[in-house]
């Protein structure tokens, strides 16, 4: 009997602390950091830290600021991709753009884009300026 409760209970522990993101409920779910309503299908973001407890931001920059204020050990960062609404990927490494011509929600022109190509095409088209993972936070920093 005892086998069994442990079994059940080491089994119950490793779902509880499965590291993966989080659905976001676009028009229900609030930024952890603004608390705005996160409505922006092209420029939500994600953190989830090493215990699995997932934080969410109407825009990439929210993140980061969050990142500055916030110690924690962080296990996935996430961005959504510009060029594919809803879907969250790897935000270190993502390609970042910075253009006028493409708003986010809290106005810092960011998006992120999984291809750094699709990244440079859209550059071509909107301008603006790109950056690594390591470059974007250093320049969210100066905001």
């Amino acid at each position: 009997m005892r086998t069994i409760f442990y079994i059940l209970l080491i089994s119950f522990l490793s779902i509880s602390c499965t590291i993966k993101p989080q659905e976001i409920h676009y028009g229900e779910d609030g930024c952890v950091y603004c608390s705005m309503t996160i409505v922006d299908r092209q420029h939500a973001a994600q953190l989830v830290t090493n215990k699995g407890k997932a934080y969410k931001f109407d825009a990439a920059e929210c993140m980061f600021h969050f990142m500055k204020e916030n110690d924690m050990e962080v296990e996935l960062y996430l961005v959504t991709d510009y060029a594919q609404p809803e879907k969250l990927i790897d935000a270190t490494k993502a390609t970042f753009i910075i253009s006028e011509n493409i708003p986010s929600p809290m106005r810092a022109n960011l998006s992120a884009l999984e291809s750094n190509e699709v990244a440079r095409k859209l550059q071509q088209e909107k301008g603006g300026t790109l950056y690594t993972w390591d470059e974007i936070q250093d320049q969210v920093s100066k905001f």
